[in-house]
């Protein structure tokens, strides 16, 4: 019995440790989230170690070939004649060793020409580079999303409070109506319409917590944290820019020169014309230096020769890579062309996007009905608890308070969002 006492108190623990877990929030700012994302995100991890794999090829590309080490003509056993002194012995060189034993040994040593590992390094070396780019275009990605999500959950966070207060209002109204209905001052029908629009504000409410939920989670992978815990950003002012004070000429120029993918489509231009500098090189063959020994195998009994091989370039000049590397070139150039092509309609079309999202949200602020919602709302809800206002004009200026409120947060979020979305195209945070 005991046992079974101690069981459920387990149990019980458990759930309860559990239950802690799950609510565990982390109240956190944009520049906090950042600073997370920078530290802990795996994807910018992994990306990063391109770089340390591009620095081993460089690495590999300085090092020289080894020599090579050979030795043959072995006879593994001696004649009967040889052994029984009939001809000439061979001596062992010391002791008993190789007494009768014939070998040779060469030491050669291939010997790079036309600077073959000095354009090999500096091919590689714009391998790096390229790299380190993508990884730069792999870190503007990705910030971006860490930022569209940030903006994404202070909006849900925002509307949630604004439905949470219409339903606390609606609550308190439906509570009233229902000890008017039993004192017969109101009809059934008007609890019932009441109870109604409250069902859809709650069903709202669930549909937002779940979307609430789906970018925590984006956000959380994003960051690399622990799945039960509830991140909630605190609400900050972000900085943007009046577009009118851009200089969409200006634009362009930054990302020309600031965007990482258009870095690494010229750093292909010049890894091709590395490459083919490279492969024109092994058009001229290599030398390979050797030195030999002979140990009774000619005229002398121990012989030392040096001497030195090459390829003939009669067939094989090296005529397939060396073309596949000029059309490479050539076809780089052209994707360099398509991919300025391509960041110029981009910048376009995110400038404006930002300009027609910047006006709208500076239209609604200047609309002065706006910052009044939240008295009129408590002003509808006192005339209807008076009998001032009916419970569908109760009803429908709810409906016209949330859609303002979201069409305000909706404007607000958009020009995060695109503001984010033109420093993304351009490559760089706009100052």
């Amino acid at each position: 019995m005991m046992k079974k006492y101690v069981f459920l108190l387990l149990i019980l623990l458990s759930y309860l440790d559990t239950r802690a877990q799950e609510e565990q929030v982390l109240r956190l700012n944009a520049e906090q989230i950042e600073a997370l994302f920078l530290k802990n995100n795996l994807e910018l991890i992994a990306s990063r170690f391109n770089i340390d794999i591009a620095d081993a090829a460089i690495l590999q590309a300085r090092l020289w070939d080894n020599p090579s080490l050979s030795i043959g003509d072995v006879n593994l056993w001696s004649t009967r004649s040889q052994r029984e002194g009939e001809k000439e012995v061979i001596p062992p060189l010391f002791g008993s060793f190789a007494r009768n034993t014939e070998f040779s040994i060469e030491l050669s040593q291939l010997v790079q020409t036309a600077n073959k590992r000095g354009k090999l390094i500096n091919r590689e070396k714009v391998s790096k580079e390229i790299a380190t780019q993508e990884f730069e275009d792999v870190l503007r990605s990705l910030k971006t999303e860490l930022r569209k999500s940030i903006f994404e959950i202070q909006y849900l966070q925002s509307y949630l409070n604004i439905l949470k207060n219409q339903s606390s209002s609606m609550e308190q109204v439906i509570n009233s109506y229902k000890k008017s209905v039993e004192q017969g001052n109101v009809a059934k029908s008007e609890l019932l319409r009441l109870q109604s629009s409250f069902l859809e504000l709650e069903s709202e409410i669930n549909d937002t917590y779940t979307d609430l939920n789906d970018e925590q989670r984006t956000l959380k992978v994003l960051l690399n944290a622990d799945p039960l815990i509830r991140i909630e950003i605190d609400e900050s002012p972000l900085s943007t820019k009046n577009p009118e004070d851009l200089s969409f000429v200006h634009l362009l120029e930054i990302a020309n020169r600031s965007r990482p993918d258009m870095k690494a489509y010229k750093l292909q231009t010049q890894f091709h014309e590395k490459s083919l500098a490279y492969e024109k090189s092994l058009r001229i063959p290599d030398l390979t230096f050797s030195a030999s020994y002979d140990r009774h195998g000619g005229v002398w009994g121990n012989f030392i020769g040096f001497g030195v091989s090459m390829d003939l370039p009669f067939f094989n000049r090296n005529q397939g890579n060396v073309k596949a590397a000029k059309i490479s070139r050539d076809q780089s150039q052209y994707l360099v062309q398509q991919q300025q092509n391509v960041i110029e309609h981009e910048v376009a079309a995110a400038y404006r996007n930002y300009a027609f999202a910047y006006k709208f949200y500076e239209k609604l602020n200047g609309d002065s009905l706006l910052p009044e919602l939240d008295n009129i709302l408590g002003m509808y809800y006192k005339n209807l608890l008076s009998r001032n206002v009916s419970m569908l004009e109760y009803i429908d200026f709810l409906d016209a308070y949330k859609t303002n409120k979201q069409t305000m947060l909706t404007a607000k979020k958009k020009i995060y969002t695109l503001f984010e979305e033109l420093q993304y195209t351009i490559g760089t945070e706009i100052k």
